[in-house]
């Protein structure tokens, strides 16, 4: 069983940044894909960034230019550089992981932009 644990959130101003940390923790897997993932209540959730285990990046295009995901395979963590936050990044980041055909989500980790 794989789980996903996240960290870095927290209260920051606009223009601000934050380093958004994703580590999984299990045995017996090797991490194809994983990416991040935003919920704000009463909307759908949104793809923010994505990475395959070969450093293959996308991004959502309200993120581009300001966020830049990567990852460090020996130690199955991975982050995500958030640069120039507006109020309209607030949400609850969650990260997600793709192996075989299986895949999980952490439980997430508050992102608050003041304006």
């Amino acid at each position: 069983q794989v789980q996903l644990v996240e960290s870095g959130g927290g209260l920051v101003q606009a223009g601000g940044s934050l380093t958004l940390a994703c580590t999984a923790s299990g045995s017996g897997f090797t991490i194809n894909s994983m990416g991040w993932y935003r919920q704000i209540p009463g909307k759908q959730r949104e793809m923010v960034a994505g990475i395959t285990k070969v450093g293959g990046t996308h991004y959502a295009d309200s993120v581009k230019g300001r966020f830049a995901i990567s990852g460090d395979n020996a130690n199955n963590t991975w982050f995500l550089q958030m640069n120039s936050l507006k109020p309209e990044d607030t949400a609850l980041y969650i990260c997600a992981a793709e192996w075989g055909s299986s895949g999980t989500y952490g439980k997430g980790t508050q992102v608050t932009v003041s304006s």
